[in-house]
């Protein structure tokens, strides 16, 4: 059997550079792939830790909008850092910009020379009725 599901870009006619698609919707479920800092015509910009995780959460925010949610809708969220040591500033800039009450989490490690942060998430976003 396979699973449908409608795909989600925030710019529509516009790919991610990778076999994948920004998101997947099922039903009332949204997940998304990972994201990290890039930006549109320009590719990965990476910089300081700070100002790739901000530019990662904006990100995620596009294609969450494109899907008709925000933040506050995201149940889950997978985080993946570069270095260890990076933990604390990661800990410090999720608490400020995800909303209370904080979606599940889990972080790892990733071993990608290019970025420092990557993240994805699964959000609960009800589809519009017909009415």
């Amino acid at each position: 059997m396979t699973v449908p599901f409608d795909t989600i870009e925030p710019e529509p006619g516009k790919p991610p550079p990778a076999p994948l698609s920004s998101a997947t919707r099922v039903g009332d479920f949204v997940f998304v792939s990972g994201q990290a800092s890039t930006e549109p015509d320009v590719g990965i910009v990476s910089d300081t830790f700070e100002g790739e995780f901000r530019r990662t959460v904006r990100n995620l925010e596009a294609v969450l909008e494109a899907a008709g949610g925000t933040l506050r809708d995201i149940v889950r969220v997978g985080g993946y850092l570069r270095e260890e040591s990076s933990r604390e500033e990661y800990n410090r800039l999720y608490a400020e910009l995800f909303p209370q009450p904080y979606p599940a989490r889990t972080t790892v490690g990733n071993h990608f020379s290019f970025i420092q942060v990557e993240l994805d998430c699964i959000a609960y976003v009800p589809r519009e009725s017909d009415e």
